[in-house]
């Protein structure tokens, strides 16, 4: 059984979760979980809640528990892009890009 959740409007470039999410992949989500507390990286705090809200749909949704649970797919999408500008000299300005992302998680069974 596949349970999902979904992250939406990070304020962190999707490049940087990629390198969060990367080493997630694959792994039971006890050691996930375990694994993003202790990573120094802020992409790590948002990749934690999304695994976490996955578990939550998981035991009340489908009334299953999280150990045999493990990410099958994760992913880093970019979101949509907030554009700014700094003032430069001449009169000339130059773009600030405030990127975001979309952070999806896909939990399954062990057994499957």
């Amino acid at each position: 059984m596949e349970v999902r959740a979904t992250a939406k409007y990070i304020k962190i470039s999707s490049r940087k979760v990629r390198l969060v999410v990367d080493l997630v992949r694959g792994l039971p989500v006890e050691e996930a979980m375990s694994l993003l507390q202790h990573m120094p990286q802020r992409a790590a705090v948002e990749v934690n809640k999304a695994v976490k809200s996955a578990v939550a749909n998981a035991e009340n949704n489908y009334n299953l528990s999280f150990r045999p649970l493990f990410v099958s797919r994760i992913s880093a999408d970019e979101g949509p892009t907030q554009k700014r500008y700094r003032p430069r000299s001449r009169g000339r300005v130059s773009p600030i890009l405030k990127r975001s992302s979309h952070i999806s998680v896909v939990l399954d069974e062990l057994g499957q």
